[in-house]
Formats: C-alpha cells, structure tokens, sequence
C-alpha cells in the first residue's frame, strides 16, 4: 500500500471554496480505482492549511489518478486557490496500531 500526504496552504478567503470542491468532488476521488481511503484534516492552529492522505493499492494506481481528467479537473481547480506551493510524499505505511 501506497500512502500519499499532500499538504496545501491556502487564501484565507479560499478556504470555503476549497471545502466546496472537496465537497463536491471527495466520492470520485475516494472511488477511483486504486483509492482505499481518503482522509482530509485541518491544521488546529493555522485553519489555511490543510493535509489530504489518501491510500493507494500502489504507485500505479496513484499515477493512473494523476493522469485523469477527474485529477487535472480538480487540481486545476484547487491550485488557483493556493497561498503557498503544495508539498506532497509518497510513503510506504509501516505499522498501524489501534
């Protein structure tokens, strides 16, 4: 499995339209081939950024999605509302304990 962080800051005056297009978009995304999960969280100090992790069956799964419409759509979207450049990783879960 695949686990990959994305860390977004955003416009203070874009978060509520970033929270419309994950609104609207989270089930597709969540639905494409490959996606296990996805998760999205909410910095507690600075309410600009936000993380999504999303688990991916593995790195070809993830790279089909990037090459999507539904990706280029919905990416091309969300970077217009950036404050900062986006960080991303790809790393492989080691232990899980609940």
């Amino acid at each position: 499995m695949l686990v990959r962080i994305v860390k977004m800051t955003f416009k203070k005056e874009n978060i509520a339209s970033f929270g419309q297009l994950f609104e609207t978009h989270k089930y597709d995304i969540r639905g494409f081939e490959g996606c296990e999960l996805l998760e999205l969280y909410q910095d507690t100090k600075n309410p600009s950024v936000f993380f999504t992790y999303s688990y991916w069956e593995n790195e070809g799964c993830l790279e089909n999605y990037r090459k999507s419409s539904l990706f280029k759509s919905v990416w091309g979207k969300t970077k217009l509302l950036f404050a900062e450049r986006p960080e991303a990783w790809s790393v492989n879960k080691i232990v899980t304990l609940n």
